[in-house]
């Protein structure tokens, strides 16, 4: 089953919509019920790859995270979407749901499990109508067990899901990282299924109902962590800076600040030792190996960082570098956005704001050479695409009259 190819991008199954913000996806139309971060997150990389994405709000919606529309988390997360506003608890605004979902390829959700199906609007109840629909479903920790109702947060997934334990200083108690990785990663994990969904529904002509989980995409990004403890049956520690298994490997300071340095396998543990001018270290037998570098790992780490004081962060990048010996400066996020190389990759995107006027956003970090994505809208007034929605739905300006006196929209 194709989705529908209209010859005009502009032209979406519901109504007029902006030019696409890529043609990889313009001929799919999605339906956005979620709300804070890790279901946003899924629909950004749809709408951020041309479909036609409508936003579903309920009327005077307060729930949005990052609070007004015009905060930087609202303007991040729901660019390249269209708005309607929905009373799913009244009959005329379900109706309205169910017209639109018969239409729609993709519908993504991040309640908790039961809401959608107090409200009849599960996947089991949709597909009867619409069977090549994908729905999508990202909860905290799935959608049953015994954990299934609890409510779910990015912190409480980090901790769960174990990362909380190796982030930190050793000694110094649990940590989270800087950002909602949990969140982050199952928004991506659940639009990757649903690509692959859509793949799949061009075999059989069927959709499917897909679904992830913070604590789910949190494990799942342990990694080589988790593999350590399944094969090996380690636990992995804090390690703070330094990793668990390359070294050195970690954070030294320099005369003027701190950098980043890699050390993965013996040519380059050469390389860094004749770059230190210290050649000897390679037959220490403290040092000589990596087996024997972990052990040591506290008196290299000093020795190395007795040298690397000596000069600028700068000299150290430069020159280690050329080496051969990975090594990287330690940016703030202005830093980040200021790096020549960030700013040659483009990632960086301007964009005109309902609400913030001229702006600037982070968009895709993936390069395509026939279709690329770009921020093509801002993100929308809430409900500010009603009135062009309900009339491709057949509802005349009477209709749409009656609909917002009785707050159905």
């Amino acid at each position: 089953m194709s989705p529908r190819n209209d010859s005009d991008n502009n032209l979406g199954r519901c109504g007029e919509r902006t030019p696409p913000a890529s043609t990889a996806l313009s001929d799919y139309l999605v339906l956005d019920l979620t709300r804070v971060r890790s279901g946003p997150t899924c629909v950004r990389q749809l709408a951020d790859w041309g479909a036609d994405v409508i936003k579903i709000e309920a009327p005077s919606d307060k729930s949005q995270m990052g609070g007004p529309r015009a905060g930087p988390d609202f303007q991040n997360l729901h660019r390249n979407k269209r708005s309607l506003t929905l009373n799913l608890k009244s009959d005329e605004g379900k109706k309205i749901f169910m017209e639109l979902a018969q239409k729609a390829d993709v519908i993504v959700e991040n309640f908790r499990p039961d809401v959608k199906h107090r409200l009849g609007i599960d996947y089991d109840s949709l597909a009867k109508h619409n069977p090549g629909l994908v729905y999508a479903s990202i909860s905290g920790f799935g959608q049953d067990g015994p954990l299934a109702d609890r409510p779910g947060f990015d912190q409480i997934a980090q901790g769960m899901g174990g990362l909380m334990s190796i982030t930190g200083e050793p000694g110094q108690g649990p940590m989270r990282v800087g950002i909602p990785i949990a969140d982050l990663c199952a928004g991506l994990f659940a639009a990757q299924a649903v690509f692959i969904a859509l793949l799949e529904r061009v075999k059989s002509g069927k959709g499917q109902w897909v679904q992830t989980s913070l604590l789910q995409a949190q494990a799942f990004m342990l990694d080589f962590q988790a593999a350590r403890y399944l094969m090996d049956g380690e636990v992995p520690k804090q390690a703070g800076n330094n990793h668990p298994t390359s070294i050195p490997t970690g954070v030294f300071k320099t005369r003027d600040g701190y950098i980043n340095m890699a050390v993965a396998g013996e040519l380059i543990w050469q390389r860094l030792a004749e770059t230190l001018e210290k050649p000897e270290w390679c037959d220490d037998e403290r040092f000589s190996v990596n087996e024997a570098r972990s052990k040591n790992r506290d008196i290299l780490n000093a020795e190395i960082e007795k040298i690397t004081k000596t000069q600028t962060s700068a000299y150290w990048v430069s020159n280690l570098n050329l080496a051969g010996v990975p090594a990287g400066d330690i940016n703030d996020i202005g830093q980040v956005f200021e790096s020549p190389q960030i700013q040659h990759l483009g990632l960086v995107q301007p964009v005109t704001s309902h609400e913030r006027g001229d702006t600037k956003l982070v968009g895709q970090p993936i390069n395509m050479s026939r279709t690329p994505s770009q921020i093509a809208a801002p993100p929308p007034l809430a409900g500010g695409d009603a009135d062009n929605i309900l009339k491709s739905l057949g509802y005349s300006d009477s209709d749409i009259d009656k609909l917002r006196a009785s707050k159905a929209i």
